[in-house]
């Protein structure tokens, strides 16, 4: 017998897959392959065992976790940041975090909304 799709539970299962996915992509070019698959492999997982529903909203939610990484990493931008350790200073330049934050806060609350709004009908 599945679950229900509308579930809390099921809404979370699918944030998981959701944070894999963005995350998967953002690091393409290094172990997002892998975290793709893996991703993919527990999406369809969760299709045999949840009965389709809102709580597939949960993918949106779940992209914001990455971007809300990527957003902290580049706290200290826009610009060339240097950071000193010991006798030697380290430069690095970093992007303005106000756009992957604001991404982030959109994706967050357009999937809880949605999912809420939903599962009330």
């Amino acid at each position: 017998m599945k679950r229900d799709g509308d579930s809390i539970p099921a809404f979370l299962a699918w944030c998981v897959v959701g944070a894999a996915l963005c995350f998967g992509v953002i690091s393409l070019l290094s172990v997002g392959a892998f975290v793709l698959l893996a991703a993919f492999f527990v999406s369809g997982f969760l299709l045999w065992a949840v009965d389709f529903g809102w709580g597939m909203a949960g993918m949106i939610s779940g992209a914001a976790l990455p971007l809300l990484y990527v957003a902290w990493l580049n706290r200290d931008g826009p610009g060339t940041v240097c950071t000193v350790h010991g006798l030697t200073t380290e430069c690095t330049d970093e992007w303005s975090p106000w756009p992957f934050l604001a991404v982030a806060v959109v994706l967050a609350v357009v999937g809880v909304v949605v999912f809420v709004r939903q599962r009330g009908r």
